[in-house]
C-alpha cells in the first residue's frame, strides 16, 4: 500500500464508526468548511486543508512522500525519540521498515487535539444530555486541554523521523473510535449485568487479558463485583477525558457504570458522588484493541506490521476471530 492509502484507511475505517454516524460527521465536515470560508486571509493561509475531508486532527502524515510504497510498518502507542531511533536501528539490521505509526499524536495532530473533544457532546446527546448543554460542557474542557497543550515540545519526534527520512504518521481518534465500537456490540452481546460480569467480559478479550497479567487492569476499584451495573457507558474516545460538570447529567440520564481507559482522580471522585461505578479498563490494552483491529485492516492488504511501544499486537481474521497474540514479555513464572 501507499502511504497515503494507509492514512486514508485509516479515516475511513474512523468514520465508519464514528459516534456522530455519517451525517453528523457529513455535519461536522460542512461546518468546519463554513468556518474556514469566514477566516480572513491572514488566518486562511495558515489553514489545514485536510480538516476539509478529515474530521480527525490527530490524524496525520507527519513526514514522508504519501505516493511511498509501504511494506512493513513498525508501529506502537507513542512513539518518541527512541522509537524512531529504534525503527533506524531495524533498517541497519536489514529489516525492511518502511514508516513508523504512532496512534498517540504529534506535532500539529498533538497540538489540535482539543478539536476532536467536539465529538463528546454528541456521544453525550445520544445518552440523554441536551446537545446545547453538552457543547457548554465541552469547549470550556477544549479550551482547558488546548492551554495545556500550548507548552509542549510537541515536534520532536517528528524532526528525529525527518532526519533519518523515515515516513512517519499517526491515526488516534480512528482507532479509539474502533475499540468503542468493539467494546460496545461486545458488552450488548453479552448484557452484562454485575461489575464483576463487565470484569469478567473484558478478561475475555485478549488485549486486556495480557494486561492483566502485567497488573494493569481491569479495574473496577472501590465497587463490589456484586453490585448492579445499570446502564453501561464505554468512554474511550474523543481526545481526552472530558469535564466532571457532565457526570451529573449522565447519571440523571441512567448510565450507572463507566468503562474507560483512565480516569483522573477529579473525575472518580464525581462519578462516586454521582453514584456511577468506574471501571478501568486500561490505557494501554484499550488502545492496543483499536490499533489492533486498524492493523490488521493492513496486514490484509499486504502490509507485514511490528509492534512495539506498549502495543499488545492481537491478530483477528476479517470476521473477528483471534488468529495469533503476541504479549510482548510477560512475567516470570517461577
Amino acid at each position: 500500500m501507499k502511504l497515503r492509502e494507509i492514512y486514508e484507511t485509516a479515516v475511513r475505517m474512523g468514520i465508519e464508526v464514528d459516534p456522530r454516524g455519517k451525517e453528523g460527521v457529513d455535519d461536522f465536515l460542512e461546518r468546519t468548511r463554513r468556518r474556514h470560508d469566514q477566516l480572513p486571509d491572514h488566518l486562511k493561509a495558515l489553514a489545514d486543508p485536510e480538516e476539509l475531508k478529515n474530521p480527525f486532527n490527530d490524524t496525520r502524515i507527519y513526514w514522508g512522500d504519501p505516493e511511498t510504497e509501504v511494506t512493513t510498518i513498525l508501529g506502537g502507542i507513542d512513539m518518541n525519540p527512541g522509537e524512531i531511533v529504534l525503527a533506524d536501528r531495524l533498517r541497519e539490521k536489514g529489516v525492511p521498515v518502511d514508516a513508523i505509526y504512532t496512534h498517540h499524536p504529534e506535532g500539529w495532530g498533538l497540538t489540535k487535539l482539543d478539536d476532536v473533544m467536539a465529538v463528546q457532546a454528541d456521544i453525550w446527546a445520544s445518552l440523554g444530555v441536551p446537545i446545547q448543554a453538552g457543547e457548554k460542557f465541552i469547549s470550556e474542557r477544549m479550551d482547558e486541554v488546548k492551554r495545556r497543550l500550548m507548552p509542549l515540545n510537541y515536534d520532536q519526534a517528528i524532526d528525529v523521523a525527518r532526519l533519518l527520512d523515515i515516513p512517519f504518521f499517526s491515526a488516534h481518534t480512528p482507532t479509539d473510535n474502533l475499540v468503542v465500537d468493539y467494546l460496545n456490540t461486545y458488552f450488548a452481546e453479552r448484557e452484562p449485568k454485575l461489575i464483576e460480569d463487565v470484569q469478567k467480559a473484558l478478561l475475555g478479550i485478549p488485549e486486556y487479558r495480557i494486561a492483566a497479567m502485567k497488573g494493569a487492569g481491569p479495574y473496577i476499584g472501590k465497587s463490589s463485583g456484586t453490585a448492579r451495573a445499570g446502564k453501561v457507558w464505554v468512554d474511550m474516545t474523543g481526545g481526552t477525558e472530558g469535564p466532571k460538570k457532565v457526570l451529573e447529567k449522565l447519571a440523571d440520564n441512567g448510565v450507572g457504570t463507566i468503562v474507560g481507559m483512565h480516569m483522573s482522580s477529579e473525575l472518580r471522585d464525581e462519578a462516586d458522588k454521582q453514584n456511577m461505578h468506574v471501571i478501568i479498563a486500561g490505557h494501554m490494552s484499550s488502545d492496543s484493541v483499536g490499533i489492533n483491529l486498524f492493523l490488521d485492516e493492513l496486514e490484509r492488504q499486504g502490509v507485514a506490521t511490528i509492534a512495539t511501544s506498549g502495543l499488545i499486537r492481537v491478530h483477528r481474521d476479517a470476521a473477528g476471530k483471534v488468529t495469533k497474540e503476541e504479549p510482548g514479555a510477560l512475567p516470570a513464572r517461577l
